[in-house]
This record gives C-alpha cells, structure tokens and sequence, in this order.
C-alpha cells in the first residue's frame, strides 16, 4: 500500500513531447510579448523602466517552465511549493498596476504550462483591450500650496482661500511663531486649473496680501514619488 501511494506521487501521469514543450514555450513568448506591448503603451509615470517591464515578460517564461516541470507530480509540486517559500522578494512594488501585471504575466504562464491555450489567449486578449480603454486613466495629482509670511498675514490669507475655493482646501499645516506664519493647503489640479482662468491666478492673489513673503506649489503626484 505504501509503495503504491509512494508510486503515485513520485510520478507524472502527463508526459509532455518535445513538440508539446516548444509549443507552450512558443504561445508562452508570443503572449509576454503582449504584455510587454500592453504595459509600454498603458505606463502612465515618468519613471518608465524598461527593464522591469522585461522581467514581467521572463516571468512569464519561467512560470511556464516550472509548471511544464510539474505537470501532474504532486510529490514534485509540494516540494517546489516549499523551495519557493523560502525564496524572499525584496523589490517594492511602488505602483499598485505593476501587481496587476505582475499576475497576469504568472497566469498566462500557468495557462501555457498546462498547454491551455485558448484560455491564455482569450484572457490575454480580453485583458489587453481592458487596457486600451481604461489603461491611461490617471490619479488626480494633489497638489500643496504652501504660503509663508509675517503671523498678521494668516486671517487674510484664511479667508481667501475659504472664498476662493469654497472651503474645498483642505488645511494640512499651521506653523506659527511670534513673528512668522506657515500655512499649507492640500488642492487639486482641477480646483488650480479651474481657479487659474485668464488674469486670475492663485499665487498672483497671495501675492497682493500684505505682509506675505513666499508662495509655492508642490506637486505630490505619484511619478515623483517612485
């Protein structure tokens, strides 16, 4: 009984041909191509990284590799299982769309392992057109107004951005000393864009406030962040 339970673990009971093993491997790089394609042309930061994009398409590769390795022994599967939970993975994933993709590239490698192809392509495909149509959809980037001057400046200063954009400014910091003030609004770049219309503009405004010294506006986008 132990010798039969033994057997069947120790063995696949699906042996992958030499043609089988080139053509999963063929659909495999075929498919990362597209990833590929689809992650270059839907990257929406300044910081693109090429490299990053080409391991998306290798893991691929190796997904399907491991799972052509596999096949139906379950004795071999538990034992990469435990050979991959030690393996610790330092990159940070800064973007929450490279996980996404990350995903995908390791799906469409299980699918070619498994020499399903219809549902690596269908999938592919549905995901790929998914992109097209909502891949450049962009964070609304926030933005900090931050305002420095004398401390009889701060009521001024309150009541115009309160006036101006509707209580809608959000109040993230008030430093204060005997002398001097700091005063930092979180905005939106719809509620800039929309405030900043032919001669009116935000900074010019502040700027006619007695008794204030500095005006800056500092984006917190998330391409400067990565």
């Amino acid at each position: 009984m132990k010798e039969e339970i033994f057997g069947y673990l120790s063995s696949g009971m699906g042996v992958l041909t030499l043609n089988e093993i080139i053509l999963n491997f063929i659909v495999a790089v075929i498919l990362s191509c597209v990833i590929y394609i689809a992650y270059k042309i839907t990257h929406s930061g300044a910081l693109y990284s090429s490299r990053f994009n080409v391991s998306i398409s290798m893991l691929t590769l190796i997904t399907t590799l491991v799972m052509e390795v596999i096949g139906n022994n379950i004795a071999l599967s538990l034992g990469m299982v435990g050979a991959l939970s030690i393996v610790r993975f330092r990159t940070a994933i800064k973007d929450s769309r490279d996980t996404a993709f990350i995903f995908w590239g390791i799906a469409v490698g299980i699918c070619c392992g498994v020499s399903e192809y219809v549902i690596a392509c269908v999938g592919t495909v549905v995901i790929f057109v998914f992109l097209m149509v909502f891949g450049n959809v962009k964070n609304n980037d926030r933005y900090l107004l931050v305002i420095v001057g004398k401390s009889e400046c701060r009521e001024k200063v309150d009541n115009l951005i309160e006036e101006e954009f509707k209580n809608k400014a959000r109040l993230c910091v008030r430093n204060t000393s005997r002398d001097s003030v700091e005063i930092i609004y979180e905005l939106t770049k719809k509620m800039i864009d929309k405030y900043n219309t032919g001669n009116n503009d935000i900074v010019s405004n502040l700027y006619k406030i007695d008794d204030v010294e500095q005006v800056n506006i500092i984006a917190q986008s998330e391409d400067v962040s990565r």
